[in-house]
């Protein structure tokens, strides 16, 4: 056989971490708390819209940035939720954030090109940019500062080769949700250097305690330089579906069409009646759905900080607690396999997301029942007290 393409074999492997560690494992006693899918069903009113669509006959070709009816949805979606002047022109549906995200990097970035990451980072973005021949430039946050948006750092990370920054708000793993003064900072500095932004909200419903989501989209001088992306993944508890949309400025909307035009052509037809139907459906039942997860939230980080020489933070989005466990002496990715192979208990290495998350541990409380929570954090709290 020829030798694959260098653009593969050159590609970061670091995408799936201790979830390819346990499905290699063949244990079916697991107890999963590191990959990031939501507990809940689907809600009713979704699946009903999607049924009625192929029932329907919407099983055909569709517009290649998706239905018009939902284009236009999302348009008044992110004008009303989001403060994002944007027309239905500059939105494409994607198949789940993850495909917007590569589409936007195939769309922006040559062979050479750096782009800046917010370390800790999310990985798979680091895959999506090497294959389009970017150089990943991780900027690590401080721990100590509640992991904040250093602006001076970014600035310091630039070079003549810099082309974007990627940004994750509410940010996975730490659960940090942005104020509006670090995103102005980050903003100032992409509009004094020329660079895009490419912001990645997927978590944008799952805040909590009063913590407000800001699409840095919709401060002055970026909407024209940033691409956002969006799912129904995580709030709308739609993993499987894989549906998500990305908006953006009106010069970039015909090369992001020219990527997904050739991977997938259109998003599924009749999934898209399902995604008009989440933004249509009454609000009781997203409130609902992140009622719960606040409720998981609370659950995990009381019991984290209960155990001796752990400490929490309590996260302000996303469906994560991004725990400090530095203490034990023992390396995040040691300790996570440990825990695995001891207890059955599944987390992510906080070092699966760089060198800022050593020393912390990824739980997340939105992928399981109350009634598991509670059995994991039992076996971790056994397993820390072993360790002493």
């Amino acid at each position: 056989m020829k030798q694959l393409a260098r653009r593969i074999t050159g590609t970061s492997k670091k995408s799936f971490g201790m979830y390819a560690r346990a499905a290699a494992s063949g244990r079916d006693d697991l107890i999963h708390m590191e990959l990031g899918k939501p507990y809940a069903d689907t809600p009713q009113h979704i699946k009903d819209a999607t049924i009625a669509a192929i029932q329907d006959g919407k099983v055909h070709y569709s517009d290649l940035p998706g239905i018009p009816a939902l284009r236009e949805a999302v348009a008044a979606k992110l004008a009303r939720q989001n403060g994002m002047d944007v027309t239905a022109d500059q939105v494409v549906v994607t198949n789940g954030l993850t495909h917007g995200s590569y589409a936007a990097f195939m769309a922006f970035i040559d062979d050479g090109d750096e782009v800046i990451l917010l370390e800790p980072y999310y990985p798979q973005h680091i895959g999506k940019i090497e294959l389009a021949g970017g150089t990943a430039v991780p900027v690590p946050l401080d721990a100590k500062n509640d992991y904040a948006i250093d602006a001076a750092l970014i600035e310091a990370s630039i070079t003549e080769r810099t082309k974007m920054i990627v940004l994750i708000n509410p940010c996975n793993p730490t659960g940090r949700v942005y104020t509006r003064e670090e995103l102005t900072a980050l903003a100032d500095v992409a509009i004094r250097h020329d660079l895009i932004v490419v912001s990645d909200e997927v978590y944008e419903e799952i805040v909590y305690d009063g913590a407000k989501h800001i699409s840095i989209a919709s401060l002055p001088g970026m909407a024209e330089r940033t691409v956002t992306l969006f799912a129904f993944t995580k709030s709308y508890a739609m993993d499987g579906w894989r549906i998500g949309y990305l908006a953006a400025p009106k010069a970039a909307v015909g090369a992001i069409l020219k990527i997904t035009a050739n991977d997938v052509t259109h998003v599924n037809t009749f999934i898209q009646e399902g995604a008009l139907a989440a933004l249509g459906g009454d609000p009781a039942v997203l409130a609902q759905l992140i009622a719960d997860d606040r409720e998981k939230r609370d659950r995990v980080v009381t019991r984290l900080n209960q155990i001796s020489g752990v400490t929490c933070p309590w996260p302000q989005g996303t469906i994560y607690a991004f725990a400090d466990v530095s203490q034990f002496g023992l390396s995040a990715q040691t300790f996570a396999e440990r825990l695995m192979d001891e207890t059955g208990v599944v987390v992510a290495s906080g070092s699966f997301y760089g060198p800022a998350g050593e020393g912390r541990l990824r739980f997340c409380f939105g992928s399981l029942s109350l009634e598991d929570i509670d059995l994991a954090l039992d076996r971790v709290t056994s397993f820390v007290r072993q360790l002493g």
